[in-house]
Order: C-alpha cells, then structure tokens, then sequence
C-alpha cells in the first residue's frame, strides 16, 4: 500500500508485470472509487454548464457523454471531468477529492438558472474494466457493451445490481476499456463477480505506467492551475463550434495566432530508475522541462513519464536528459499516446 494525494492505494497486488499485462493482452480491473462525483439535475443544467465548460454539453443526448475543463479566464485548468447525460441528470465525474471544490467553483456563477448540484461522491463506486477479454467477461456476467463511441454508456444489471456501464479509454488507452458505475453499496459485490470472472486486479504502479502510455494528464499531477489547456493533449477537451465559455478567448487565440511554449510530452527514460516528479529535463545543458509523472513500464521495459518541455525541444524523437539522483539520464520524446 501507499499513500498518495491524501488517499492509500495498493501499489499492486503481488505481481505489477502480470497486472499490466492483463489490461494489455487479457481483462484487468482498477478500482477508481476515488473519483469525485456531482449530480447535476434541473431544466437547465446542460445549458449551464455549456456556458463554463470547454466542451459542448448541450448536444449530449442520454447514453452519451465526454471530457471537458474548467478553465480561468485566463485559459488555465481548474479542474478536468467527465460528463455523462442521463435521461434526469448530467453525472460529473471529478479528480479525487475535487467533487466539492468543483461544485463550490460552478456554484458562483449560478444565478438564476435551474441547475442543481449534489455532491454524489459517496453514493457511487467506478470501477474500469480493460483488455481485449473484457467484452467476454461482460458477456459472461450477463452485461450488454455500450456503443463504440467514446463515454457513451447504457445501463445493465450485474447480478442484479444496477450498473451503468461506460466506453472509456483515459484509464488505459485500451479500446476495450469499460467503466462499471454503479451504487457505492454494490462496488464490493461487483469486484468480487469481475474478479472472480477472470479480471485481475491492478494496482498504482501498473495502473500509472498504462495511463501515462496513453497519455492521460492527471489532475492536479500533470495539469493544475498553472497550466494552459493547449499545453497538454486536449482535443477531447474542447469544442471550437460550440460558443463562449470561461478561458475560450484565450485558447482561441493560442490557436489562431500564437502558440504555447511549452508541451506535456512522453518520455522514454534509458535505464532502470523512475524518474520523480519534478525532475529537470535537459538539452544539452540547457533545462528544458520538467518531469509531472513517471513510473516503470512494463510494456517498454523502461520508465515512462509526462514531462513538459519547451517547444523547442518537444519534437517526437528529440534527445534529451532526465535528473536523476545526482546524474543525468538519457532520454527520448514521444508524441502521446505512446506507440505500442
């Protein structure tokens, strides 16, 4: 176990190789009940968050969903969710321990509108199935699949219990990477029939190393409230159709007349040590960057990790070096998601 970010964690459960190879080559499940989560209800409630958030919420029909942020105006991230519409209500799904700051920042700009916020964190458990046996699996349980397109979701029962299950694909990078939503009460039950059908369970460490290859920023980890939204991977963040919202003067303008000075980028570390967060990344001598995650792949058989880097120097296959310790260590930039 270990702790992390105010939560406790199994870094694995006995066998981190094998564990990411479930979710790579079999069906491996990770337990995300750390996910803050807001029910948002009222005839107005897509509106509403249409108007702040990045990405268009008002075409989202029920069994559809996506990604957006929360920007400032000045085009920085305040948080990154994830938005599921129901037939009575948008679920928002938050970075752990973000439901409430989230709802207290959306909250201030709720005038008269209709839309109502409940925090629902304690109420839900999310579990993410992945791997190419995951369908099966379902299958198996009784379970019906969603719809190919990302976050779209349907609801299903487990062994009688009610789950509404979810495309995803942040967790993993995995196509078949499926989100069982269900009531907090029922998340011990449903680990055990999904575990007991053959999905191994996986712990930080493996679960690091897959959400890093597929590029995933994490809030606050990768992305706070020092970071531009087009600094890191956002095209399923944003909308450039859908009109105003909070930040959007800014990202329009970075992508009509500018450019960030800096990316979150991949890092293929040489050797055998992790990188920690933080650590400088150099060219030549010159610090470029810095490292925001890292952890031990066992797909690359090396370390990965996110890093900004200047603009100069985050070009795919550019050479750089990574503090590590007291030394430098060799390394190469990839383009995210990694290339498997």
């Amino acid at each position: 176990m270990g702790e992390r970010g105010g939560w406790e964690y199994p870094i694995s459960y006995g066998d981190p190789a094998a564990e990411y190879a479930a979710a790579r080559r079999g069906a491996g499940v990770i337990d995300r009940g750390d996910l803050g989560a807001l029910a948002v209800t009222g005839r107005d409630r897509a509106n509403f968050l249409h108007a702040l958030l990045s990405n268009d919420v008002t075409s989202l029909t029920p069994g559809q969903g996506g990604r957006a942020a929360l920007l400032d105006v000045y085009g920085k991230v305040q948080v990154l969710v994830t938005i599921l519409a129901a037939e009575e209500e948008l679920l928002v799904l938050t970075p752990p321990a973000m439901a409430a700051p989230t709802l207290e920042a959306l909250d201030r700009y709720l005038f008269s509108e209709k839309a109502y916020f409940k925090d629902a964190t304690e109420e839900i458990a999310t579990l993410v199935l992945a791997g190419p046996e995951a369908p099966a699996l379902l299958t198996r349980l009784g379970a019906a699949l969603p719809a190919e397109a990302p976050w779209s979701h349907l609801k299903g029962l487990i062994d009688g219990a009610e789950v509404r299950l979810v495309r995803g694909g942040t967790e993993t990078g995995e196509a078949m990477e499926i989100w069982l939503v269900a009531r907090a009460a029922d998340g011990g039950r449903l680990w055990r029939l999904v575990t007991s059908a053959g999905a191994r369970p996986i712990g930080l460490a493996a679960r690091e190393a897959l959400r890093i290859e597929a590029g995933t920023a994490l809030y606050p980890d990768d992305a706070d409230g020092s970071v531009l939204l087009p600094e890191i991977p956002f095209d399923d963040l944003v909308s450039y159709s859908k009109g105003c919202y909070i930040g959007q003067e800014v990202v329009i303008r970075i992508r009509d007349r500018g450019h960030v000075n800096r990316h979150l980028r991949g890092l293929l570390v040489d050797g055998t040590a992790v990188p920690p967060a933080g650590a400088p990344v150099y060219a030549g001598e010159a610090e470029v960057g810095r490292v925001t995650s890292a952890a031990w792949s066992h797909g690359f058989l090396c370390p990965v990790a996110l890093a900004f880097v200047r603009r100069q120097h985050a070009e795919p296959g550019a050479a750089v070096a990574v503090a590590i310790d007291s030394g430098r260590v060799a390394a190469t930039v990839s383009a995210l998601p990694f290339s498997r």
